[in-house]
């Protein structure tokens, strides 16, 4: 099986993908003993996902191969779908695939024989860090029906937002969204933060995404910590147990106060564990 979307899993296929997450946590152990291989082929520059997918196939007792895309045949011209395909052919067992373009598996959906595990692609999904982004929440507080969330950010650029924003709604949980005007999505919820913050029980952060914007938002993206950063005014209006999440990597002093990314509230580091568990979890479903 290939894990493409969240969308493909029904919500009990997906708490069943958090309480296994879950058991990697508390110490289950499982030991494919270096019979399987996974190959993490990266299109786009990653540290969390890629690593910890890493991580999590070696702690499975699997092992790896790490593409590294600017010294291969892509520069020769090669097409996504034959670089695939020939890891397939070197006889790896699963292939994390990270793209710039959305919905890339299409491509290779039917022609590739071996499981998917779609790290990312371009503005459309991101399932494995939309998953431990639930645990996380999950873990806080037991539970997803009635919780309040506000994602707030480039809502359109983003993989995760665009991600945890159907996927938390499917699971009962109200969400919002927030940020520049000019990056809200249509039918997204949009709402402004500092109306919301003080009744949200999740602040979702997301990372200013210098790569993706246009020359004429840099005005915007300096004023972005005054007018959508976390700073301790925020921070004090915010319910009193409420968490701060961010899918990271960060601008520290832009999305969020360089003080305040490890608080009380901050559960941002744990997410980073988490993701460990996650990808464990999913390997482990598709080599299973």
């Amino acid at each position: 099986m290939d894990v493409l979307s969240l969308d493909n899993f029904t919500k009990e296929e997906i708490n069943k993908i958090l309480d296994l997450a879950e058991e990697f946590k508390n110490g289950k152990k499982v030991d494919y003993k270096g019979e399987k291989i996974v190959a993490n082929l990266f299109f786009e520059p990653s540290t969390r996902t890629h690593y910890s997918f890493d991580i999590a196939a070696l702690k499975l007792g699997c092992k790896t191969q790490n593409f590294d895309a600017s010294n291969s045949s892509l520069k020769k011209g090669e097409s996504l779908y034959d670089t695939v395909k020939t890891f397939e052919m070197f006889g790896v067992n699963a292939v994390v695939i990270r793209h710039v373009e959305n919905k890339y598996y299409n491509k290779l959906v039917g022609k590739i024989n071996i499981p998917i595990l779609n790290a990312g692609d371009g503005t459309g999904n991101h399932p494995s860090q939309s998953l431990l982004d639930l645990l996380t929440i999950k873990q806080e507080f037991g539970k997803f029906e009635g919780l309040k969330v506000v994602i707030v950010g480039d809502i359109r650029h983003s993989r995760v937002a665009h991600t945890n924003f159907n996927v938390m709604k499917r699971l009962g949980m109200e969400v919002f969204t927030s940020g520049p005007i000019e990056y809200k999505e249509e039918g997204f919820n949009y709402i402004n933060l500092d109306e919301i913050i003080n009744k949200v029980d999740v602040v979702m952060l997301l990372r200013v995404q210098h790569e993706r914007h246009i020359e004429q938002m840099i005005e915007t993206i300096k004023q972005y910590h005054e007018k959508f950063g976390l700073n301790k005014k925020r921070i004090q209006n915010m319910k009193e147990n409420a968490i701060i999440m961010h899918p990271a990597p960060f601008n520290r002093g832009v999305e969020i106060a360089d003080d305040i990314v490890e608080c009380d509230k901050s559960r941002i580091f744990k997410q980073v564990q988490n993701g460990v568990y996650v990808r464990m979890a999913l390997l482990h479903m598709v080599l299973g």
